[in-house]
């Protein structure tokens, strides 16, 4: 039994030098204090044989980005309780332990994150180190109406604001709108540059609606904006025409002729007769944006907008238009056509006539 405990002894000698060595090793390395250290050895420990948990998906389907957000001053284990209450994680010990093993628990940084329900303990736990990398992918498509864009804030879960606010945002006085010629109390529908946008993650309504519209600005330049002058006409009648544009032409190879088309009609001072402006007076009454049209709604639709009523321009940009079709209203392609339709061929162009008579025998 004598030489039994003395072994047992030993055992428990080696033991304690062989955890002492774990944790002088852990200081060497980490610079740690004991305590620190001896707390990363216990939750290096603790995870042992659990790299499944660790390492596999919450929830392997869910793969939609959303917005989670770190205080100053929160700790590794409210960090853990929140990610449980929103389902990012099952097991927020589990979750302190692997970030402590890992010497994650310091260096866990205050910022706004996108993270997934599909990541791993693992992932999210490294990822929540730098806030630097988060930014919310955006993206406003040629032709779309203000109301359009407030629709897809609202579908993005990463954004701190509503589509509401950033409409509201429109409308706010701001240092563009005197640069734009756009007058108090209109929004800047028109001036909403479309492109792919990455959007740090503390993006206001405002911070947006000044981000798109300075996008304009530099989408136009200075070049298009001295020939829109020398013109004599406005940057607004030029968007105001080149919305409408982007709305009938699918091809931008064609938005030159249907812009030119456009302008022998308001040199004449005919109605533009366009569909796009139709769409817009009846907004979403139908269930869509841009619905299917009559022939009754071309007379019925009393508004300002339609310019089947109205001469001229409608009275504000009906969408907002890409770059193509704002050149193509500054520099409309001149022809004798003052009519077009959509071909027969069925491959998004049209067919453009000078006169009625030769409009309507271009029909199917």
């Amino acid at each position: 039994m004598g030489r039994f405990f003395r072994w047992l002894f030993a055992l428990g000698v080696l033991a304690v030098i062989a955890a002492a060595c774990a944790v002088a090793l852990v200081l060497a390395i980490t610079g740690k204090s004991p305590g620190e250290a001896l707390r990363q050895v216990a939750a290096q420990l603790s995870i042992l044989g659990r790299d499944d948990e660790i390492n596999a998906p919450f929830r392997a389907g869910d793969t939609e980005s959303q917005r989670f957000d770190i205080e100053p001053g929160d700790t590794p284990a409210q960090i853990a309780d929140w990610l449980v209450t929103y389902g990012y994680i099952g097991d927020g010990d589990l979750f302190v332990n692997y970030a402590r093993s890992q010497g994650l628990d310091t260096q866990f940084e205050a910022g706004t994150y996108f993270i997934r329900r599909s990541q791993s303990i693992a992932e999210i736990a490294h990822q929540l180190t730098d806030s630097a990398n988060s930014f919310i992918p955006f993206r406003v498509l040629e032709g779309w109406r203000l109301e359009e864009i407030a629709e897809a804030i609202d579908a993005n879960p990463m954004f701190g604001f509503s589509g509401a606010e950033f409409i509201a945002a429109t409308y706010a006085p701001s240092s563009v709108r005197q640069s734009l010629g756009i007058p108090d109390g209109a929004n800047l529908e028109g001036f909403l540059y479309p492109d792919t946008y990455r959007l740090a993650p503390d993006t206001t309504a405002e911070g947006l609606v000044e981000t798109l519209t300075t996008a304009f600005m530099m989408a136009v330049g200075p070049e298009l904006m001295d020939d829109v002058l020398n013109q004599g006409r406005t940057l607004r009648e030029v968007v105001n025409l080149a919305a409408i544009v982007q709305r009938e032409a699918l091809h931008a190879d064609e938005m030159p002729l249907i812009a030119g088309v456009y302008q022998n009609r308001l040199d004449i001072e005919m109605k533009l007769d366009a569909d796009p402006t139709v769409q817009y007076a009846l907004g979403n009454s139908r269930g869509a944006w841009w619905p299917q049209i009559t022939v009754a709604d071309y007379s019925a639709v009393n508004s300002a907008y339609n310019t089947y009523l109205v001469i001229g321009l409608p009275p504000s940009p009906i969408s907002n238009p890409g770059l193509a079709a704002l050149q193509a209203a500054v520099y409309p392609t001149a022809s004798e056509y003052y009519y077009f339709r959509a071909d027969c061929r069925d491959d998004g162009y049209h067919d453009f006539a000078p006169t009625y008579e030769e409009h309507i025998a271009n029909g199917c």
